[in-house]
């Protein structure tokens, strides 16, 4: 991509802006994605406007994904209008993380939550979007409305409204 600074390899990186939560954000993330990790801390200097030796960004991974967490101040707030869409494959990995998640959030609908820190993610089986795109309308169809009509998603319930005859 002619123009692009390191251009071998371009990548796209989520910048989450925190008050002052960056890092325990970050620390209660990749305790509950297998396998996340941090990655870096760094520090306001003196001439930052935080105080100097306070965390000012950290980096951490989860699913492969990298994310980074800036403390930035309290005039920036998230919403909705921007989610984290996790696809996973079983029931235990669906009630891990939206337990986990929600632990301090709001449940919303349809597998949405919002976490302690107002971010919004969507928990969602893959088998559902399997369910969705089927070419039987009749079959997708039900299973979106068992989907509508729950909150955090069940795997066993989509089934059997899918398979219902």
């Amino acid at each position: 991509m002619a123009g692009f600074r390191n251009s071998d390899s371009p990548s796209i990186t989520p910048f989450l802006w925190f008050d002052d939560q960056a890092e325990e954000a970050a620390r209660f993330y990749v305790s509950i994605f297998p396998a996340g990790k941090l990655i870096e801390t760094r520090y306001y200097g003196e001439a930052a406007p935080r105080p100097a030796g306070s965390v000012m960004t950290v980096t951490f991974e989860l699913f492969g994904q990298t994310f980074i967490a800036l403390n930035g101040g309290s005039q920036f707030q998230f919403n909705p209008a921007v989610s984290f869409f996790v696809e996973i494959e079983t029931q235990a990995e669906v009630d891990h993380l939206w337990d986990s998640l929600l632990a301090g959030g709001k449940p919303m609908a349809c597998g949405w939550l919002t976490d302690k820190y107002s971010l919004s993610w969507q928990i969602v089986p893959a088998t559902l979007g399997r369910m969705l795109q089927d070419k039987d309308k009749t079959r997708a169809n039900r299973a979106m409305q068992a989907m509508m009509g729950m909150v955090k998603l069940d795997i066993a319930a989509l089934e059997r409204a899918y398979n219902a005859r």
